[in-house]
């Protein structure tokens, strides 16, 4: 038996005998009161308020309460739970989301697709051109994940679906507080912790104020080993002695919110708010194979600050009977890291001898090990006007406008110390790569969605929006020898000249149309057809075309259900989604990246949600998703002289059929928890489990038999707490097993030449307590 697989058994059997006990606790109980029912969750996936079991699209949602028994603190743990999601994390602050098995690949990088799934805080898209924005996961009201296209009303890049993250607004009337505090160890590394404190305070009778703090430190378990290499061009031998050391991936995140609550009159409301957060991480949450469990060998300084703040304003009021309300935010992010890159100069000279390149002054080849310097800044500015109509009419109309702009600021240097002048970019010393480029992307939508009851329990929904964009991209790319491509002066940044100045102007529709029935007060059922795109844009190659936008057509049946007086739950939905030239990054003259609509895929699939809230104070809830993504025709990476994708080629980079990348094929969670009382006290266990099937990193045939498949793993989580008055106590254990599950794999350059393989697992086991207290 495998170790993955004596793991996973492992893992299952503890699950089970966890249940076992629980299920006795639970029999041998006499006292505990029996359940009402499963809680009602109120979301605001539509632009309205509604309970989640009135939504016809699928949609799951996890709530404060939930949040803090999973004792989320990030995405990555966010994600876990949400069988709709697949999240590739490579490092704080660095990863994609993907959204029901549609992806070709990790995208949004600087000079490429955006990402295929929308990310909100609050009422303000934050999706990011550079990898998703990190929120510290406190004093947060839910978390909503609605799957499946949901360009209506969310826009581009809402393609596959939208996650929304909703935090605790003010409280007018009520002067409350709370301070947790935590302290953990890592199995195999070193201790952590983290504070949070909130605030509630009534300014006067129609102003209140909520500030919120953070602080979190999670410790390392990455040990970077000591470890030499030999340049065979230059005879040079580099050890990683000054950068070795035991856990050096720990993490600090600290951050503030405060948001303004201030009442004009009965009907209208005025939220400002301000939040800020900055993320250094050390070191790389990577193992290597070789290396042995949990290390890697890495010969320079690996780290990277992430700063972000944002300033966001929400009006709500009603004209007559129609609530109006206007969103609108700045997004301000600044990015600097520092990465090891030497394992592209490693392989470029064993295989190819390219070190013969890298010289000093004299022409004498040097020791050619390469790191990144990068540096970023990102700017997003969004405004959103709508007007709803009445919520409890036969006609229901939301009609709105949206307008973004966002700027992406790049400057990344590939440094070798002690190149040569000849060699290196012009004023640019020791530096044989230079990326100095301004990216900007404007966005313009008018958009609605209109219903209509064609009888009491029969509905009928039309939405559409009509968009468009323009993507512009200028600056320098490249070499030395690439000035042969400058069009003119340096207008952006410091490189030697613009060797890139173009941009790309889309516009186009989408639409939705939705049938629901509601069969009685407590089960629906429903049938939609939706549209979700991504916006076009362009190649940062001037010789290369821009790309167009792509889209997503999505077929669903879903049924949201309660019984037993909504002590039971069980929802699902039914999807087929075809995905027709999709953007994808194919490999261009001298190894440069370019984006090309040539992919054409489909994704089936079941998801679903179930609850029980069971007498004597036991509940269970569980989730999956079962997908079937795939291409649709061959992949050969080329198109003819129409601009049409060639699939009759000898040797397809990923054969018709190709399981699409980041997606598994099967996803799930499973929680029970058993609540009682003690004399003063609320006490609780709960048990926590999730799976996911294996995946694969890439598309392409020829990567993946270099980096293997990301291979499938559970894990579980236990946690008990007690409460007594204003005070609260819990103990936790994460992934008990100690499982050495995957959340992706990667090389530094092309597979075919970068055959170190770097796993990114999930972190080791976790123990921890928390103590809170509430005012």
């Amino acid at each position: 038996m495998t170790r993955n697989r004596r793991r996973q058994l492992e893992a299952a059997l503890g699950f089970v005998s966890l249940l076992a006990m629980v299920g006795t606790a639970y029999a041998q109980d006499t006292a505990g009161a029996e359940a009402n029912g499963l809680e009602e969750i109120i979301v605001t996936a539509q632009k309205r308020k509604e309970s989640l079991q009135s939504v016809p699209f699928s949609i799951q949602a996890l709530g404060e309460e939930k949040l803090e028994r999973l004792n989320a603190k990030d995405f990555v743990d966010v994600a876990r739970q949400l069988p709709s999601v697949s999240f590739r994390h490579v490092a704080p602050g660095v990863g994609n989301i993907f959204m029901r098995g549609i992806s070709s690949g990790p995208d949004g990088g600087a000079s490429g697709s955006l990402p295929s799934v929308g990310v909100y805080l609050d009422e303000q898209p934050v999706t990011t051109i550079q990898g998703t924005l990190d929120i510290h996961m406190y004093d947060i009201a839910r978390v909503e994940a609605l799957a499946g296209p949901q360009g209506t009303l969310y826009g581009a890049s809402s393609q596959s679906g939208t996650l929304r993250i909703i935090t605790n607004k003010p409280e007018p009337g009520v002067f409350s507080g709370r301070i947790d505090v935590n302290g953990n160890a890592i199995s195999h590394g070193g201790l952590g912790y983290s504070f949070g404190a909130m605030l509630n305070v009534p300014l006067a009778d129609n102003i209140t104020l909520r500030t919120v703090a953070w602080r979190r430190h999670d410790a390392g378990y990455i040990d970077n080993v000591p470890a030499s290499r030999f340049y065979p061009t230059s005879g040079v031998t580099r050890t990683n002695a000054t950068v070795a050391g035991d856990d050096f991936n720990d993490v600090d995140v600290t951050g503030a919110r405060a948001a303004l609550r201030i009442d004009l009159d009965e009907d209208w409301t005025v939220t400002t708010s301000l939040m800020g957060q900055q993320t250094n991480s050390h070191g790389v949450p990577y193992q290597v194979a070789a290396d042995g469990d949990l290390n890697v060998s890495r010969f320079f300084d690996d780290r990277r600050k992430d700063r972000y703040w944002q300033a966001a304003l929400t009006i709500e009021g009603k004209i007559a009977d129609f609530d109006i309300t206007y969103a609108g935010a700045y997004l301000d992010r600044k990015l600097e890291s520092h990465f090891d890159y030497s394992d592209y100069s490693y392989y470029y000279d064993q295989l190819y001898g390219l070190g013969s390149t890298w010289v000093d002054d004299g022409g004498v080849p040097i020791d050619p090990s390469q790191y990144t310097h990068a540096r970023t800044g990102f700017k997003k500015t969004s405004h959103e006007l709508r007007v709803s109509s009445p919520a409890d009419k036969p006609l229901r109309v939301t009609l709105g406008g949206f307008y973004q702009f966002q700027q992406d600021s790049l400057h990344n240097e590939y440094q070798i110390a002690g190149l040569g002048e000849a060699v290196s970019v012009r004023n640019f010393p020791g530096v044989v790569w230079l990326t100095d480029q301004r990216r900007r992307d404007r966005d313009l939508a008018l958009f609605g969605e209109v219903t209509y009851d064609l009888l009491p329990n029969l509905s009928i929904t039309g939405g559409g929006r009509l968009f468009k964009s323009k993507q512009s991209l200028v600056g320098w790319f490249g070499i030395r020898a690439y000035e042969a491509l400058c069009v003119g002066p340096t207008r952006v940044g410091t490189g030697p000249c613009t060797n890139v100045d173009a941009d790309a102007k889309n516009e186009g529709a989408i639409g939705k149309l939705n049938v629901t029935w509601k069969i009685d007060a407590d089960r629906m059922i429903y049938a939609t057809y939706s549209r979700g795109f991504r916006s076009g844009g362009i190649n940062r190659d001037p010789r290369v075309e821009p790309y167009q936008p792509d889209y997503l057509d999505n077929y669903e049946f879903g049924w949201k259900t309660s019984w037993d007086g909504g002590r039971f739950r069980f929802n699902g939905a039914l999807f087929n989604s075809n995905w027709d030239g999709f953007q994808i990054a194919v490999q261009g003259a001298n190894g440069s990246g370019q984006i090309r609509n040539v992919g054409r895929g489909r994704v089936r699939g079941l998801e679903f949600d179930l609850g029980a809230a069971l007498s004597g104070g036991l509940s269970i809830s569980a989730a999956g998703s079962i997908l079937d993504p795939k291409l649709r025709e061959n992949y050969c990476g080329r198109i003819d002289a129409d601009g049409d994708p060639i699939t009759d080629c000898a040797t397809p980079i990923a054969a018709a059929g190709t399981r699409l990348p980041f997606s598994s094929r099967y996803k799930g969670t499973l929680s029970v928890r058993y609540d009682w009382t003690m004399g003063d006290s609320d006490l609780f266990v709960e048990a926590a489990g999730a799976y996911q099937a294996s995946m694969w990193p890439s598309l392409r045939a020829r990567d993946r038999m270099v980096v293997g498949r990301i291979p499938g793993f559970t894990t579980v989580d236990l946690s008990a707490g007690i409460s007594r008055g204003d005070w609260r106590a819990s103990f936790y254990v994460r992934n008990l097993f100690d499982e050495r599950g995957e959340m992706t794999r990667l090389t530094s350059c092309t597979p075919s030449v970068c055959s170190k393989v770097y796993e990114v697992p999930v972190q080791p086991r976790n123990f921890g307590i928390k103590l809170g207290w509430s005012f």
